[in-house]
């Protein structure tokens, strides 16, 4: 029978390069742009408005006419081609929008408009209150919902606790992400990218939850086996259909992205992403885990750092 829980140490390592990258981009965002992510108006709040022109124009014209219209340090980007512009301003109301809107086919000509969305600052900062406390509400509910229904396994805790670090694994990894490309691409978070991570979360926990019922299973059925080739029995038993499962709304994904509209690209993007970081992470994260902290080997690695420790302060001394 082939180990997949053997190699552990690797899947770990490679967790822990993409959460160190994650991290990093989100340090380096805070001190160039102020934040982790670069937030959008659902969260910080102001207007934004897409419009199409019927001929092409230079980013720069189009934030002139802007910042002529009152509106300092507006954020103008092309929409797939040079004719289509989203802006990004402060609040603005219904009347001063269509006055920029005058203003823009005053200058370019006629102007057709495609979205326009205004948020006020508190209704931001509501939005970002309550994203956190979603993530809070998901974790305790995932630690009380599995910690009963596996009471039956000894140290059914340990099944909660280790769901919840695969999930904040892969919401981790989906904010790098949104960090990188908000940082390379100019990508802001919103409210789409919310439901994504929330979408994500709620696939890789059902993911992560058939496989450690299947240990369940044959923690009775052999309990003479040691619990490492349980957990690796389990593990290959429920592998075809976790992979089968998440590669059929992959697949549909990639469809998406490829000949979708432009406006749900990102929060397809991002779906993809989370869900392949998902697939990964419930087969090489929290199930491993699981023999980490059944052989105690949490234990030896904090052993191992104090010593090391102790051998660097001698060193010194």
């Amino acid at each position: 029978m082939f180990n997949l829980v053997q190699k552990r140490r690797w899947y770990f390592t490679i967790s822990a390069v993409l959460l160190a990258i994650s991290l990093i981009s989100m340090v380096y965002s805070t001190f160039t742009i102020g934040s982790p992510l670069r937030l959008g108006i659902d969260f910080v709040g102001g207007s934004l408005l897409e419009v199409g022109l019927e001929q092409s124009a230079l980013t720069e014209a189009v934030r002139n006419v802007v910042v002529d219209a009152g509106y300092a340090d507006p954020v103008v980007n092309t929409v797939v081609d040079d004719q289509t512009f989203l802006i990004r301003t402060k609040e603005m109301n219904v009347a001063a929008k269509d006055a920029l809107v005058e203003r823009l086919e005053a200058r370019f000509g006629p102007v057709t408009e495609r979205r326009y969305e205004s948020v006020g600052p508190t209704i931001g900062r509501e939005t970002t209150r309550s994203a956190g406390l979603a993530i809070v509400a998901a974790s305790l509910a995932i630690l009380v919902f599995i910690a009963f229904a596996f009471r039956s396994v000894p140290n059914a805790l340990r099944y909660g606790v280790c769901a919840i670090t695969k999930m904040l694994h892969d919401v981790m990894i989906l904010l790098g992400l949104a960090s990188i490309m908000g940082l390379v691409a100019g990508w802001e978070v919103d409210a789409l990218f919310l439901t994504a991570v929330l979408t994500v979360v709620g696939f890789s926990v059902e993911d992560v939850i058939v496989v450690f019922d299947r240990i369940r299973e044959n923690i009775g059925r052999r309990r003479n086996e040691d619990y490492e080739t349980t957990v690796n029995r389990s593990l290959l038993e429920t592998l075809h259909r976790s992979l089968a499962t998440q590669l059929n709304a992959i697949f549909v994904m990639v469809a998406i992205i490829l000949f979708g509209g432009t406006t749900i690209r990102q929060f397809m993007l991002t779906m993809l992403i989370g869900m392949v970081t998902g697939t990964y992470s419930s087969i090489f994260i929290a199930v491993p885990l699981l023999v980490v902290w059944e052989r105690g080997e949490f234990g030896r690695v904090w052993q191992m750092l104090r010593n090391r420790r102790t051998e660097v302060a001698e060193a010194r001394g």
